[in-house]
């Protein structure tokens, strides 16, 4: 992940008395990685420095305070492009489909109904530490990110967080001005459909050319392997139950024969793909939340929470609930 988006980490830091370099020292990363916003660092760093950050501070909500002072422009030349797009609903998709520049460790996901419009978050690298600091920070981003595009009018109509409520929801309250939900199977923002619809103010159209040239110039230098690509989109369409053979097969431009052959030659099925995303996902529900059984079971697509219980024990050797508790422990 490009470091720009955290670029504020050391002066938040120094703002409550805590020396930057020591507590990136102490997370195993050096204070010149923060030298240049084009710098990359890995997810699971990320996720260890947030939590380093809330254990030094004291404050629950670290990654809010992250995000809160970020948006478009740090996402460099994918936040440039999608302020080109001719609409709000076009910058948005924009973003979803170059993330991968910026963003290695999660895959953002827009789902539209006739008048709701979902804009979600989904971490997909296995065992990141601080992951709710992470979709706080990311939310918080997106917040900013439409608030740009849209204008200081916008609001979301409902906030949903994948972790435990906090006990002090104020700075939340504070910032999105909205009602919270927590312990949802996705962090996302819900918003009326028809901002998707509203015109970017300044958008170029000739500017919009140059910087897709660029930014395709960019992703064929940084292509990935197909089992890599399925894992960063199958987290979203499992959880929006979208996650057929023959519905990510078409996502791909691809017959689902091809996918196959193709998963194949990499030593995978799509079946063993699906399960293996569907137990991480579990785990993260299990641990961050308090989800009911019946519900992570319907979020993961199974008919009952004994069929999700069943299919946990083949992965795990163990219920979900024991696990729950272990984890817990």
């Amino acid at each position: 992940m490009r470091v720009n988006p955290l670029i504020e980490i050391p002066r938040i830091l120094r703002e409550r008395g805590i020396n930057p370099a020591e507590a990136l020292r102490s997370a195993g990363l050096d204070m010149a990685l923060f030298d240049d916003p084009e710098n990359m660092v890995s997810f699971a760093a990320i996720g260890r420095l947030m939590k380093l950050c809330v254990a030094q501070t004291q404050c629950p909500h670290f990654g809010l305070l992250i995000g809160r002072r970020s948006g478009l422009s740090t996402l460099g030349i994918i936040g440039h492009l999608s302020q080109q797009m001719p609409d709000v609903g076009s910058a948005l998709r924009s973003l979803i489909l170059h993330l991968q520049i910026h963003d290695r460790g999660a895959a953002p996901n827009l789902s539209v109904e006739p008048d709701v419009a979902v804009l979600s978050y989904l971490i997909y690298q296995r065992g990141v530490e601080g992951a709710s600091q992470i979709y706080d920070c990311a939310i918080a981003i997106i917040f900013n990110i439409l608030r740009d595009l849209c204008g200081p009018t916008w609001r979301p109509t409902e906030v949903s967080f994948s972790h435990r409520q906090p006990s002090d929801t104020k700075p939340y309250r504070q910032l999105f001005q909205a009602p919270l939900r927590f312990d949802r199977e996705q962090t996302a923002l819900v918003f009326p459909a028809k901002w998707l619809d509203c015109t970017v103010a300044g958008a170029d159209p000739v500017r919009r050319e140059q910087l897709e040239q660029q930014i395709a110039a960019l992703e064929n230098l940084d292509s990935r392997d197909l089992v890599s690509q399925l894992r960063s989109v199958l987290r979203t369409l499992l959880i929006t139950h979208r996650s057929s053979l023959e519905q990510v097969a078409q996502l791909f431009s691809m017959h689902r024969r091809t996918l196959n052959r193709r998963l194949k030659v990499q030593n995978y099925t799509f079946h063993e793909l699906v399960n293996e995303v569907r137990y991480e996902i579990a785990r993260q529900l299990l641990e961050d939340t308090q989800m009911p059984m019946n519900q992570i079971a319907v979020t993961l697509d199974y008919s009952d929470a004994s069929a999700f219980t069943r299919a946990f024990r083949r992965w795990s050797g163990t219920t979900p609930a024991a696990w729950r508790t272990r984890t817990l422990d």
